[in-house]
């Protein structure tokens, strides 16, 4: 058994949190700039081009091996399969599948509307909104690289139940009337999906590659270089006293920061690792993220064009006072994940 933990060490050290990267970057920040990481200076350095190179590794393998895999999943089977579990069910799969389909928050609003149209239902489809852009496969391997595998599981559990919680609740308020009628009376198109061969699938995840890496790369050196700052300029002092384990406020801090920034996980979890290793609690890192991904204002300005303000207001407050729950809960028993 020592053997196996052992080994799973020395993987989880070498694959995801990439400790050679680490030093090869120490040495380039040392010898070759001459300065030592223990200041501010060499240390943002290092945590900058440290984080920058692992992030986009990590995204380019672990983004093609999942997208190949998701490749057995397109939309129209995606939404075959929505369409025939219907209540809490409906939700679990919906939710389920929005962790392992390739739709950030900005193809999940058209997903939307293609799976309103079809008649699947409301509270399905928005199990579906909440999960897909908020917790998939390449977001948990690379927070694992970051936190520690158990964290990882707790991101991707409590986002689950989230999803399930909050499309459930709009189901049973029978909330249909609120989504704007060009989207119900969309003509829906069933296609059959197209089986692709193992050089398609290839050239598939490959792209999927290209695009999503244009799509993060400016938030990913954003994220990180807000995270290089606060990991090495501002004081512990003032992270604690603002939004450290002291505030009862920092949850709502937390989350009321994030919802206006426009971010995927990816460029958020530099600037929660900083936030963490200043003595941040789980809670409020955990509130920040989620925040951020699933309540993005450009989202909800998207979503606004296809449901009515009700929904828009219902949707809105069922997934922030989840978030906040969430945040306050994993602040109160932190020892689950020690």
């Amino acid at each position: 058994m020592g053997v196996i933990t052992g080994l799973f060490s020395w993987l989880n050290a070498q694959l995801l949190k990439m400790t050679w990267l680490s030093e090869l970057i120490r040495l380039l920040v040392e010898k070759g700039f001459g300065l030592s990481i223990q200041t501010r200076l060499g240390g943002s350095i290092h945590f900058f081009i440290y984080d920058v190179i692992k992030i986009f590794i990590l995204l380019s393998v672990l983004i093609f091996v999942i997208s190949y895999i998701q490749s057995y999943f397109p939309p129209e089977r995606t939404k075959k399969l929505l369409g025939g579990v219907k209540g809490i069910k409906g939700n679990i799969l919906g939710a389920l599948l929005g962790t392992i389909t390739p739709f950030c928050s900005c193809s999940s609003i058209p997903l939307f509307i293609g799976f309103t149209s079809a008649g699947l239902p409301l509270g399905v489809t928005f199990s579906f909104l909440i999960s897909s852009p908020l917790v998939d496969l390449a977001s948990m391997l690379i927070l694992t690289s970051f936190f520690g595998i158990k964290i990882a599981i707790a991101y991707v559990v409590v986002g689950l139940i989230l999803a399930v919680t909050g499309g459930t609740i709009i189901d049973k308020l029978g909330l249909e009337k609120y989504v704007e009628g060009y989207v119900r009376e969309a003509e829906n198109i069933d296609l059959e999906p197209i089986e692709l061969s193992r050089r398609e699938r290839v050239e598939y995840a490959r792209d999927q590659v290209k695009d999503i890496i244009k799509k993060v790369w400016l938030y990913v050196l954003i994220g990180v270089g807000i995270g290089a700052a606060i990991h090495n300029w501002i004081p512990q002092s003032i992270v604690e006293n603002v939004i450290g384990q002291n505030n009862p406020f920092a949850v709502i801090l937390a989350t009321a920061v994030g919802i206006p920034m426009y971010a995927d996980i990816f460029g958020t979890i530099p600037i929660a690792e900083a936030l963490f290793a200043k003595g941040v609690g789980v809670g409020t890192v955990l509130s920040f993220m989620m925040a951020v991904t699933a309540l993005s204002l450009p989202s909800m300005i998207m979503l606004s064009k296809v449901v009515k303000p009700k929904l828009l207001g219902v949707f809105i407050a069922i997934v922030a006072i989840g978030i906040l729950i969430i945040g306050y809960l994993f602040n109160a028993i932190p020892f689950i994940l020690i």
